[in-house]
């Protein structure tokens, strides 16, 4: 199965970049995955922003992806259950697994209507710039709880 996360905007604090590319070299050990990035809508109308990252969103999103929202409404896991999540996932032939982080306007209707479902990563609200960072290293925390790697301490 192939993970995708498609995020708005790039990454812009060093800290964050170095951290997002430590869990990415982790995953390569377990999964293909890969970081798409669209273009932030930057405007002072937060509509037209919004509609304008979602419009390269969709472009990014095949016919046959499962898309899952990054979104604070969304349903939220332990890393246990997130881990069985992904496993799941695998194992009923997903393809592509497609996670989106949208920009600081949020989505549109239209990325919610193509979305398959949403989660949470918390009810806390964080900058879509630490999310990419909470997201990979909860990735890679699944990964080894699936391939019963010691990285992950229950407890």
């Amino acid at each position: 199965m192939k993970i995708t996360l498609i995020a708005v905007g790039k990454t812009k604090e060093k800290y964050l970049q170095d951290g997002v590319e430590e869990y990415v070299k982790r995953l390569t050990r377990f999964a293909t995955f890969d970081i798409v990035v669209v273009p932030e809508g930057k405007t002072t109308d937060s509509t037209v922003g919004k509609q304008k990252e979602g419009e390269a969103i969709l472009v990014k999103i095949e016919k046959n992806d499962y898309v899952v929202l990054l979104d604070e409404r969304g349903k939220q896991f332990t890393s246990e259950k997130f881990a069985g999540y992904i496993d799941t996932k695998a194992a009923l032939g997903t393809k592509t697994l497609v996670f989106v982080i949208g920009g600081a306007f949020g989505f549109t209707d239209k990325v919610y209507e193509r979305a398959n479902e949403k989660i949470a990563l918390s009810e806390m609200t964080f900058s879509h710039q630490m999310i990419r960072l909470f997201f990979t290293e909860q990735l890679y925390r699944a990964y080894t709880i699936i391939k019963g790697h010691p990285y992950h301490n229950e407890g």
